[in-house]
């Protein structure tokens, strides 16, 4: 836990002397009586329970002022709460290596049943859009609530050649912000287009939006997939990154020709990274849907930085109660 205000926490030393200013005025009324009554009529007047129980009002009263102390100071902590997730966009590889078959019964098939599953488990409440990205990227399925018109588009793939994972992330960002003035097809990461007019996010910081990005292979062409995540980054978007496909990669063949598919983790790792997002491994089907189903949870409740004033002032609030009616109950008077 973590204090916006802490220097309101040194109000907590006055604790003590009020404890001690407690003691002090209990000894001087003891000497009162002693002085004024008979050690048997005190004794008579004042039960061993009684006595003990003449101290609880005043300990809950201390706990009521420390507790108010503390919300003076402003305390936050990491509370899981509902995520404010309004929109997720599903940016899917669609490139030739995904017909490779190390991930049963296709890389293309088990990613699109287990996307499948992923919005199946979103809220309603939550718009989904498609992007399909190889040689080149666009934007299958705008954002939408209707989650037929998403199944629809991710059952619709075909595949193609290349891998441009820059412009998957994109244009992702572009079916976010509609503004953004750059051209995920022909971006140029130090022109005007790359931070735009508006100033830089922190990474992360921006919870309405998310993009979940899923590749099995390395970048071929288009622009610089990190250059890409800047940009995201700099728009506070998360980008969860998924690479799907076993670590030694397989040989394709075709007509006279095989190639070596392999996973380029590292700069999905970076990715990831740069954006405040996390990396998942995916080598088989049902690893998939695990990573999916992992994705739902954290984008549905996430654990937040939240201040927690108002918990200490009600708990403070409800001691003070509390502690008068205990006093009034035993003594018929308020502390």
């Amino acid at each position: 836990m973590t204090f916006l205000w802490p220097e309101a926490l040194w109000l907590l030393a006055a604790l003590p002397l009020l404890v001690a200013l407690y003691v002090f005025v209990l000894r001087r009324k003891k000497k009162l009586a002693l002085r004024y009554a008979g050690l048997s009529l005190i004794r008579d007047s004042v039960g061993a329970g009684q006595s003990a129980r003449r101290h609880v009002p005043p300990a809950l009263f201390l706990a009521a002022l420390a507790g108010m102390l503390l919300a003076g100071a402003r305390p936050a902590a990491l509370v899981t709460l509902p995520s404010q997730h309004e929109t997720v966009i599903l940016a899917m590889d669609v490139s030739g290596s995904m017909r490779a078959e190390d991930v049963k019964p296709s890389r293309l098939a088990a990613s699109q049943a287990a996307a499948k599953a992923f919005v199946a488990g979103t809220p309603r409440s939550t718009r989904i859009g498609v992007v399909a990205f190889a040689g080149s990227a666009s934007l299958v399925q705008p954002p939408t609530h209707n989650r037929a018109d998403i199944v629809a588009a991710l059952e619709q793939f075909q595949l193609q050649h290349a891998t441009a994972v820059g412009s998957g992330i994109l244009a992702s960002l572009k079916a976010i912000f509609p503004d953004l003035d750059f051209d995920p097809f022909n971006f140029r990461p130090r022109s005007a287009a790359a931070g735009g007019s508006a100033p830089p996010a922190r990474p992360g910081s921006y919870r309405s939006a998310a993009i979940i990005l899923l590749t099995d292979g390395q970048t071929t062409t288009g622009p610089d997939p990190v250059e890409a995540a800047r940009v995201a980054a700099g728009r506070g978007v998360r980008v969860f990154t998924v690479g799907v496909g076993t670590p030694q990669g397989e040989i394709l063949t075709g007509e006279g020709w095989s190639i070596r598919v392999r996973l380029d983790e590292q700069a999905l790792k970076q990715i990831a990274d740069m954006t405040r997002g996390e990396y998942f491994h995916a080598g088989s089907a049902l690893d998939l849907k695990k990573v999916y189903a992992s994705l739902n949870a954290r984008l549905v409740m996430e654990k937040k930085e939240t201040e927690i004033t108002a918990l200490f002032a009600v708990a403070a609030a409800l001691l003070a109660l509390a502690s008068a009616a205990l006093s009034l109950l035993w003594f018929n008077r308020i502390l």
